[in-house]
């Protein structure tokens, strides 16, 4: 039976392969007309034909990595052949039909594009499909910096790299692929810089100079696009365009995160729960007192430099837009290893005084965050900007009013319960009562109002507009963001009453409520650390 149907499939090939003959002696004596070309292409194909049975009776696995090669070979034949295509114009303009037609509305929004002239720094994660998506929407004019090579853990987010880049700089990647997309140089033009950006003038040398275009130097990049994620490095990015009004649109912390719905774009100083935000913009403002010092000038509010200074980019998104996820870091750093400490974290960096330890990150998430700054990018160029919802914040006030009454009275308990504590400890009682300061920060205090708890009542499902307030939901437990219950006042009289007369204000709960809000407090990132 095996060998009917071994058979079968030679005679199947041959029989494909004869036909294939047929067509190639038709077309060859139509194109050249003489008999001399038909026997060449009778040879040619008996030859193959002689090769496929061959193969066939006679498998080999050798001929796979071949195979392989003969692949990759013809693949870089075709992207050479790309870089000398010119795409005619009207295949040019139905590749970018679509975005035309969503600009259309616009004076001259598409041809801003066509004729814009972008820098992205950080080819990673985010910054990869950022610039991807800028190349197929049509941008002129892409510089791309990045110093790095494309690793096999960067495989996971990365928008082009594939394993047989790993090793390869992560600027010429990118650029060989976007290539593919549009292969004419007139229409895209592509500036790969293998170089790290510091900041110092010196060792960036002409990285931040404008574009030569069609033989003239353009006056000023119309964007920057930050994609960095070492706080120096970034500060001095933003510091360097906010002094010389060039729009800059930043991404911060990706990583750790993986919640879509808590994206935003907003300016620096209104993101919240983004450790790398934080650092950033501690790290400005060290830059703008730094300077004002030296100038003899003085900082005016902590928000900008007197006289108006370059520092106002904090709290003005028209020079400065972020893309931020206001997720709680759910995953930590990992730990250091045996082998970092033993040779020393100084030989583990990508570079000098950057981080050692690897950072968890779902390639999602990069992604998501990229495309935002792409499609912020490009409406502020084609002249249709969108105006993006700003992330809901719990008022400075309501989150200090919640803390302080939450402090208050944990020491109440404290006071009253401290004589009853067990012999030998400082903090239980002999009832099994934990007493103690609270182990939160107003920061918490918002991340539990407005994320773990919806800003509503975990046992009634009153909403904002009745007062709420931060209970201990076990008391043998210290106040910690996994023990701390959002309730109505009402609501927690009740407990709190409960508690006096019970020992436990959760017995005076219902049970299925009492199963939910448990199920949240698990839910809880406690243990996260907010590191990036």
């Amino acid at each position: 039976m095996k060998e009917r149907l071994s058979g079968q499939g030679t005679a199947f090939a041959i029989g494909l392969l004869a036909g294939s003959i047929v067509t190639l002696l038709l077309a060859s004596r139509q194109d050249k007309g003489t008999k001399h070309a038909s026997d060449e292409v009778i040879n040619a194909s008996s030859s193959s034909t002689s090769q496929s049975r061959s193969a066939i009776q006679q498998p080999n696995n050798d001929t796979i990595p071949q195979k392989q090669q003969q692949q990759q070979s013809s693949i870089q034949q075709q992207q050479s052949q790309n870089q000398q295509q010119h795409l005619p114009p009207e295949i040019r303009s139905e590749m970018l039909s679509r975005n035309s037609l969503y600009f259309s509305s616009t004076n001259g929004g598409m041809e801003r594009i066509t004729n814009s002239s972008v820098l992205v720094v950080g080819l990673g994660g985010v910054g990869s499909h950022t610039a991807h998506m800028l190349a197929r929407a049509g941008v002129r004019y892409l510089r791309l910096v990045d110093f790095d090579q494309v690793t096999l853990s960067s495989l996971n987010r990365h928008a082009v790299a594939a394993l047989e880049d790993v090793g390869l700089p992560k600027a010429t990647v990118l650029c060989n692929y976007l290539r593919r997309i549009c292969p004419d140089e007139m229409k895209l033009e592509l500036d790969p810089v293998v170089k790290m950006y510091t900041g110092d003038p010196q060792k960036d040398g002409t990285m931040f100079d404008p574009p030569m275009v069609d033989g003239k130097q353009h006056r000023q990049w119309d964007m920057v696009i930050d994609a960095i994620d070492d706080v120096p490095t970034k500060a001095n990015l933003i510091a360097h365009c906010a002094k010389r009004n060039i729009r800059v649109i930043s991404c911060m912390g990706a990583g750790g995160k993986a919640d879509p719905t808590r994206v935003h774009v907003s300016d620096l100083r209104s993101a919240s729960r983004d450790p790398l935000a934080t650092s950033v913009r501690q790290k400005l403002r060290l830059l703008g007192k730094r300077e004002a010092k030296e100038a003899g000038v003085k900082i005016t509010n902590g928000s900008g430099v007197a006289n108006g200074g370059w520092l106002s980019c904090i709290d003005d998104d028209s020079k400065l837009a972020v893309v931020f996820s206001s997720e709680k870091v759910v995953a930590k750093l990992a730990d250091i290893t045996d082998e970092q400490r033993e040779e020393g974290l100084h030989n583990f960096g990508a570079m000098d005084n950057m981080r050692v330890r690897v950072l968890p990150v779902l390639g999602t998430m990069p992604a998501i965050m990229g495309q935002t700054l792409a499609a912020l990018a490009l409406c502020e160029l084609g002249n249709k900007p969108f105006s993006p919802v700003a992330a809901e914040r719990v008022g400075r006030n309501v989150r200090h009013k919640l803390y302080q009454h939450l402090k208050s009275r944990e020491k109440k308990l404290e006071n009253k319960l401290k004589p009853k504590l067990k012999d030998g400890s400082e903090n239980v009682t002999e009832d099994g009562i934990y007493i103690g300061p609270v182990q939160i920060d107003p920061d918490d205090v918002e991340y539990l109002m407005a994320e773990l708890w919806k800003n509503k009542c975990a046992l009634s499902g009153e909403r904002l507009g009745t007062v709420l307030e931060l209970h201990r939901w076990d008391k043998t437990k210290p106040a910690c963001p996994n023990n701390l219950v959002l309730m109505s006042i009402k609501a927690a009289t009740k407990f709190e009453k409960d508690f006096e007369e019970l020992g436990d204000g959760r017995l005076g709960v219902d049970e299925d409520v009492q199963k939910r809000v448990e199920k949240r407090l698990a839910m809880c990132v406690l243990d996260a650390e907010d590191e990036f």
